[in-house]
C-alpha cells in the first residue's frame, strides 16, 4: 500500500487532551474522540458530526467507489479504500471532529480543450475525494433553497436539457437577442476570501468552514513540484461544482433583481433580451458586477451581444425561424467527427467489429445527449458519412491485404491479372467504385 507520508501527519489525532480511539474493525464503525475536539464548536451547529456520521459516510464511500477516477499524490486508488480505512479511519475521524485534518496535496492535471488552451484539474486523494463528498451531501441540502431556478448546473433534479429548454423559451417569447457571457479561467481565478464568505452565511461550525478553507489552500503537485494555491476552487473533486454555485447565486440574484430572463449552468450564462441596446447595456453592467463584486474576470473575445442563432449554449444552438428549433450546434458536429476520426482513422489494424465495438458507445451517449435537436437532417448526414469512413476502413485493410508476393514472376504468372478481377468483384460489394476518405 502506498501511503504519502503527509497524508499520514494530515490525519494524525491530537492525543495531548487524553482521548483515546478505540480499534476500528470494520468502516463505519463509532470510534471515541479526542476530547479537546468536542468543546471548540459548542454552542454551534454541528454540521461536522454530521458529516462523520457511519450512513452519510457509507454513502459517500460508495459514490466515490461508483465514480473510479485517478489515484491522487498519494497513489492510492478506489479498490484499496476500504481497508485503509479499516485500519486508518479512527484517526482520521478524531482529527475532523478536532478541527485538526489536513488535506493532500492534489495532482495537478492538464486537459486539453476542443478550441485550444487547457483546463486544469486537481486530483484530491482518494480519501479527501471520500470527505468531500461526505462535506457535499451534508451542505447540498442546506443550500439548495437558496439557489436560483434559473441555476441547471449540478443541482439535485436539473440538468443541462431543461436550461436548453428554458432558453429556446426565452427565445419564443420574442428575446430573439443573446448577452453570451464568458468567463475567463473561471474555475482558476476564483476568490477565497469572497467565496468563504458566502459560504459562512449558512454554516457555522468552524470546523467545517476550516476544512473547506484548507481545500482551497491546498498545495497542487506537478512533476513532484508542490506550489501554493491564493486563488481558485480546481475542477476534479467533489465539493467543486458546490461551491462555484454559491459563489454565482449572487450573480443570479442580481440578475433577478435587474428584471432579467436568463439560464446558468455553472459557470456557462446567457441573458435573453429584446434588442441589441439592451443586450449591450446588460452585458456592460453584469461585467462591471463580476469584476468588481466578485473579482471574477469575463473573457471579452469569447463573451458577445448576438442572435441566438449564431451562438451555442451547452452544445446546443437554434434555427432563425419564428418559432425557433433545437439543432446541435456545428462546433458540436465538428468534435463528434473528430472523435470518429481518431476511433476510424487513428486505429486502422482493427478489425470493422472492433471499429464499431469501440464507436458504439461514443454515438449513444452523444446522441442520447443531442435527444432534444428538431433538426434531424444533420443525423441523417452525419449517420452516412460515418458509414463512408467505415467503409474507407475496409478498402484500406483490403488494399494492404491484396499486395503482391515479393517475387520476380508474379506478372508472368498472370498475378495482376487475377488481382484485377479481384478489386472489380470487392468495387461491386461495397456499392459502385472505392469512396475517397474525407
Amino acid at each position: 500500500m502506498r501511503i504519502d507520508e503527509a497524508t499520514k501527519r494530515a490525519t494524525a489525532p491530537d492525543t495531548e487532551g487524553g482521548g483515546r480511539i478505540s480499534p476500528l474493525t470494520e468502516f463505519g464503525a463509532e470510534v471515541g474522540t479526542a476530547a479537546g475536539g468536542q468543546t471548540k464548536a459548542e454552542g454551534l451547529r454541528q454540521e461536522m458530526d454530521a458529516v462523520v456520521e457511519r450512513s452519510n459516510l457509507w454513502q459517500a464511500y460508495e459514490r466515490v467507489l461508483r465514480n473510479k477516477g485517478a489515484a491522487g499524490v498519494d497513489g492510492l486508488t478506489v479498490f484499496e479504500l476500504k481497508a485503509w480505512l479499516q485500519q486508518h479511519w479512527p484517526s482520521v475521524k478524531a482529527a475532523l471532529l478536532a478541527g485538526d485534518y489536513l488535506p493532500a496535496v492534489i495532482r495537478k492535471v492538464e486537459m486539453p480543450k476542443p478550441n485550444g488552451g487547457v483546463r486544469i484539474l486537481g486530483i484530491p486523494t482518494v480519501l479527501d475525494r471520500l470527505i468531500q463528498q461526505a462535506l457535499l451531501q451534508v451542505l447540498q441540502p442546506e443550500f439548495e433553497p437558496e439557489f436560483s431556478e434559473h441555476s441547471y448546473g449540478f443541482r439535485p433534479g436539473r440538468n443541462a436539457w431543461q436550461a436548453v429548454q428554458r432558453a429556446q423559451g426565452y427565445i419564443r417569447g420574442d428575446r430573439r437577442w443573446v448577452v453570451d457571457l464568458d468567463l475567463e479561467k473561471f474555475f482558476d481565478r476564483v476568490n477565497h476570501d469572497i467565496l468563504m464568505s458566502r459560504v459562512a452565511r449558512r454554516v457555522k461550525d468552524e470546523r467545517v468552514l476550516k476544512l473547506i478553507r484548507r481545500y482551497l489552500e491546498a498545495g497542487m503537485m506537478s512533476e513532484g513540484i508542490v506550489s501554493a494555491r491564493t486563488e481558485g476552487t480546481p475542477q476534479g473533486g467533489p465539493l467543486s461544482p458546490l461551491l462555484s454555485n454559491i459563489l454565482l447565486t449572487d450573480l443570479d440574484r442580481e440578475l433577478e433583481r435587474r428584471g432579467h430572463r436568463f439560464c446558468r449552468y455553472a459557470d456557462d450564462c446567457n441573458i435573453y433580451v429584446k434588442s441589441q441596446m439592451a443586450g449591450q447595456h446588460a452585458m456592460a453592467a453584469m461585467t462591471d458586477y463580476l469584476e468588481t463584486k466578485l473579482k471574477l474576470r469575463v473573457n471579452r473575445d469569447k463573451s458577445a451581444v448576438a442572435r441566438p442563432w449564431q451562438r451555442k449554449f451547452l452544445g446546443y444552438s437554434v434555427t432563425w425561424h419564428k418559432q425557433v428549433r433545437l439543432k446541435i450546434a456545428d462546433s458540436s458536429l465538428k468534435r463528434l467527427k473528430d472523435k470518429v476520426r481518431e476511433i476510424v482513422v487513428g486505429n486502422a489494424s482493427r478489425n470493422l467489429g472492433q471499429t464499431i465495438a469501440a464507436l458504439n458507445p461514443v454515438l449513444r451517449g452523444w446522441t442520447s445527449y443531442f435527444r432534444l435537436t428538431e433538426v434531424k437532417g444533420v443525423l441523417q448526414e452525419l449517420d452516412g458519412w460515418i458509414r463512408r469512413k467505415l467503409r474507407c476502413l475496409l478498402w484500406r485493410q483490403w488494399k494492404r491485404s491484396v499486395r503482391p508476393p515479393v517475387t520476380s514472376n508474379y506478372r508472368r504468372e498472370g498475378w495482376m491479372e487475377r488481382e484485377h478481377g479481384n478489386r472489380q468483384a470487392t468495387d461491386v460489394a461495397l456499392g459502385g467504385t472505392p469512396p475517397r476518405a474525407i
